[in-house]
């Protein structure tokens, strides 16, 4: 007996009594295939490499308990690893800079890419203007509205193009660390992974400790392996030894 199938015919469950999902076919055009263009020019004309790293979360949360002791504003994990990621990128301008016609440009403002899911899988990476100079107080506020702008599709050229560095965040998932692609002509992209407790040594023996997880794409043309570790190195460091004041002076008190 011979058997034939259309091209759309799907292998069916025996005997589960599970419906089949409709075949559904998305053309790569509009956004879809413009981010798809990017992705595989990012891939093929650049050399990515990628680094991982964790740290512990103990100062930051001390950091906000003290907050909230104090009747200050909480500052979000994620506004506090992005106030220390830009405070960071200053003392690492190779891996704040973007390369294009063979020249790398390190850049003094920090004009930072958050990257934003919005509906149908589409994803986006706006900047966030002169990061350095936002308190961790205004972040929240400066990150709100760049993200409704990105939702309701009114992001200009200068905001979708202008970012130096980009960090794109799935803390809230299980992936502790990813390889981020990199938006080029951006020679760096930081992704924020997802938390999980580990036991780590301590002078007692172990203790535990809750992680989270940091992966760096670097353009290896424009940055070494040396310099994307010690960037790593020092960005956990500062999370890890961050002082429960640090942030006093950037924060108002809560009025509720």
């Amino acid at each position: 007996m011979k058997l034939t199938t259309t091209p759309h015919d799907e292998a069916r469950p025996s005997g589960t009594g599970m419906p089949l999902t409709p075949v559904r076919e998305i053309p790569l055009k509009g956004m879809r295939g413009m981010i798809a263009t990017r992705m595989l020019q990012s891939l093929q004309t650049t050399a990515q490499l990628t680094h991982h790293a964790s740290a512990g979360l103990g100062a930051l949360e001390s950091l906000r308990s003290r907050c909230r002791e104090r009747g200050q504003v909480v500052p979000s994990l994620q506004d506090l690893l992005l106030r220390l990621v830009v405070q960071t990128l200053a003392d690492f301008p190779a891996l704040n800079a973007t390369l294009e016609e063979n020249r790398i440009v390190q850049h003094g403002a920090v004009h930072l890419g958050l990257a934003i899911p919005l509906p149908d899988d589409l994803l986006v990476a706006p900047a966030l203007f002169d990061a350095q100079n936002l308190s961790l107080g205004q972040l929240p506020a400066a990150r709100r509205t760049l993200t409704e702008r990105a939702q309701a599709g009114k992001l200009g050229v200068r905001e979708l193009t202008g970012a130096t560095f980009t960090v794109s965040n799935l803390g809230r998932s299980r992936v502790h660390h990813f390889t981020p692609i990199l938006n080029v002509p951006q020679v760096a992209i930081l992704g924020i992974g997802g938390m999980e407790r580990r036991a780590v040594p301590s002078s007692q023996g172990w203790r535990e400790e809750t992680l989270i997880g940091f992966s760096l794409t670097f353009d290896h043309r424009a940055v070494n392996g040396a310099p994307a570790a010690a960037f790593l190195d020092a960005l956990c460091e500062r999370i890890e030894g961050l002082p429960s004041d640090a942030f006093d002076s950037e924060l108002s008190v809560n009025d509720d």
